[in-house]
């Protein structure tokens, strides 16, 4: 069964960003449904976002990432208040790593190991 983690670190600081709640989302029939949800922990990650629900070859699967309340306990102005990032799942891989790059006016993200 193929897994799936995420990890975000704020380049506006170079540190993890910690109690960021994420979800994630398969599309199914373009109906999403949500199938876990998370939190990054103090090293800004996220284990085990797919549940108990096999990540499925070729389906299109989404991450949230809710910014806005990890800058504003941080009394920082954000032109992002979430980031959303789509995906679809190869044949390549048993686990699947989506990291998050951000810092309050702009992100980056790519497919991790």
């Amino acid at each position: 069964m193929a897994t799936l983690s995420t990890h975000i670190l704020d380049t506006s600081v170079g540190l993890p960003a910690a109690n960021v709640s994420v979800n994630c989302e398969h599309k199914h029939h373009d109906e999403w449904h949500l199938i876990a949800q998370g939190e990054t922990d103090a090293d800004g990650r996220v284990k085990g976002l797919n549940g108990n629900e096999p990540l499925k070859i070729g389906d299109i699967y989404r991450l949230t990432f809710f910014t806005s309340p990890y800058f504003e306990a941080r009394h920082i102005d954000t032109f992002y208040p979430k980031v959303t990032v789509e995906f679809v799942v190869g044949g390549d891989r048993t686990h699947y790593h989506v990291p998050l790059l951000l810092n309050p006016f702009g992100y980056s993200t790519y497919r991790g190991s």
